[in-house]
């Protein structure tokens, strides 16, 4: 048995968990077409035992129910389109096509801009975290590429 590049499988297993999450989200969106999100929103805020009359929470609540089906619909296509590109992703990263490497590179480079104008908009762990990781991923799979460049000549 064939022993696999332990950084490309990490990545890929992660890059699969990103594109399962990704499809949940799209399901649920979908799930809630024909419905006021506001008032959904609000149900969960309420069993979670949150307050919805607090400030913040009630300006996200107002800004809920502006979102109407054809929005849904097509934050969900956008959440299906993402998971089928980390499922490409973490498929031929695991099993080390070139392809792939480069493929993730460029995807995965692309949201870096995003990332930091969202850490700089409103900086928080998680949205830090996620930079930290994907400029990892990178910095690891432009190293990996050019080992294997230079391995050619």
């Amino acid at each position: 048995m064939r022993r696999h590049n332990r950084g490309l499988l990490i990545i890929a297993i992660y890059k699969w968990c990103t594109a399962a999450l990704c499809a949940l989200l799209a399901l649920g969106l979908l799930k809630l077409l024909h419905q006021d999100v506001g008032d959904v929103a609000e149900r969960v805020i309420r069993s979670l035992r949150g307050d919805p009359d607090n400030h913040v929470l009630a300006r996200l609540l107002a800004r809920l129910s502006f979102i109407d089906d054809p929005q849904l619909a097509k934050l969900s296509a956008a959440s299906f389109g993402y998971a089928a590109l980390f499922l490409v992703e973490g498929t031929g990263l695991y099993y080390e096509q070139r392809w792939a490497e480069y493929l993730t590179i460029v995807a995965t480079a692309s949201f870096v801009p995003l990332e930091i104008y969202e850490l700089i908009k409103q900086p928080d762990v998680l949205k830090n975290s996620i930079l930290i990781v994907n400029l990892a991923i990178i910095i690891f799979l432009v190293i990996t590429t050019r080992k294997h460049a230079s391995s050619k000549k």
